[in-house]
């Protein structure tokens, strides 16, 4: 198998498994006790908060876990519009961002709330002017993506958090595709509140945090026990939350290594379908992009079939976000950079870990190759592109 879905979740690294294993069968305790048996846990997760703590330059007391990425956005978004909603009722996000948040927003105009929904350049950023220019007296948050889980992205978040704390508005970032595979510090980003998931960087699955600056005025999302300094009700899951802790370390030691390298097999990628491929577009900013993101659009045939005849070959991709893999409708990111529904449905996303090799870029390569020249024999659309082009 090749596996190129990294974006969707990643393989908990063998030394995150291991650093789990004795918090399931050995040390079980809940650290919500107070005997000692349960001290061995209550320790692991406080060093599993300075960890994550440590990646991204905030204060141990700031980290709050969660059951994973889209509840942390859940939480942000409607926490700070009820401990707000004095101040004002209007939230500023973008186009582009996971559903996560926009579905939020959506549930959020229904209590009465306006959202903004700024537009983005044809490489999906969204322009710091822009977020200036929307903010009312009544604004009250700010959540705008670090990194685009769908073309990969990364936006302008410094200028935008300087924008908002220069008029005293709540900044919220999802960095759930960006934590562990970029530098991400709070302070030097005027960041207020920020999203993460364990299973994005070699973490286990079904943990997440939601980083809250200190002053921030925010309430409990679940309610029923007094975990979490009574922000979030629910016993710890401490294997997960010590999967995660291990992950965020061994991100922080190996960032800049593993950046560099998927980094340069990403463009040897798009190198190689530009010029191999003909009618392919490549979708996102070419430099202020995730390392192990490649996101392609191939003209006249459909995603799906794409992936289905990719797995027949035992490779793994993706035709968008993994929370949206099911559905026949064409990405909202990529209609948002302003691709026709025609372009849009025959995507590609493509994402490296640390592990992939250049071997198993060129054979990807090799099959795309076929496998498009293929669909595009059964295509109509192309036969009449092919007559009129002759």
């Amino acid at each position: 198998m090749i596996y190129l879905d990294n974006a969707a979740t990643t393989r908990v690294l063998p030394e995150v498994f291991e650093a789990m294993k004795p918090y399931f069968c050995e040390n079980y305790g809940n650290p919500s006790s107070v005997y000692r048996f349960a001290g061995e846990s209550k320790k692991a997760v406080a060093e599993a908060r300075e960890q994550l703590a440590g990646l991204i330059g905030a204060e141990a007391r700031e980290i709050y876990f969660t059951g994973g990425g889209s509840e942390a956005d859940n939480w942000a978004l409607k926490a700070v519009a009820e401990a707000y909603k004095e101040k004002g009722n209007h939230i500023i996000t973008s186009s582009i961002e996971h559903h996560a948040i926009l579905h939020t927003c959506q549930w959020l105009e229904k209590q009465g709330f306006q959202v903004t929904y700024l537009d983005v350049d044809e490489n999906g950023l969204v322009r710091p002017e822009d977020v200036e220019a929307a903010i009312r007296p009544e604004t009250i948050l700010i959540s705008i993506m670090t990194a685009n889980n769908e073309i990969g992205t990364i936006e302008p978040i410094g200028e935008i958090g300087a924008i908002a704390e220069k008029h005293g508005v709540l900044f919220h970032t999802d960095a759930v595709q960006a934590l562990g595979h970029i530098p991400l510090d709070v302070n030097e980003l005027h960041v207020d509140l920020l999203s993460a998931s364990g299973h994005k960087l070699h973490g286990p699955k079904g943990i997440g945090i939601l980083y809250v600056r200190k002053g921030v005025k925010i309430g409990s999302f679940i309610h029923g026990g007094s975990q979490e300094r009574n922000r979030r009700a629910g016993t710890h899951n401490v294997p997960g939350i010590v999967g995660m802790g291990k992950a965020a370390e061994l991100a922080a030691a190996n960032m800049n290594q593993w950046a560099a390298r998927q980094t340069e097999l990403r463009d040897y990628l798009i190198h190689r379908i530009e010029t191999e491929i003909p009618y392919v577009k490549v979708n996102g900013d070419r430099k202020k992009r995730l390392p192990n993101n490649v996101n392609v659009c191939f003209r006249f045939i459909e995603g799906e079939s794409l992936l289905i005849m990719l797995d027949s070959k035992g490779i793994c991709g993706s035709s968008g976000s993994a929370c949206t893999s099911g559905s026949l409708d064409p990405s909202h990111v990529l209609l948002a950079i302003g691709l026709p529904h025609e372009i849009a449905h025959g995507s590609l996303r493509l994402t490296l870990s640390e592990s992939t090799t250049k071997e198993e870029l060129d054979t990807t390569v090799d099959e795309l190759k076929t496998i498009v020249e293929r669909l595009r024999q059964m295509s109509p659309l192309y036969e009449d592109f092919a007559k009129k082009n002759r």
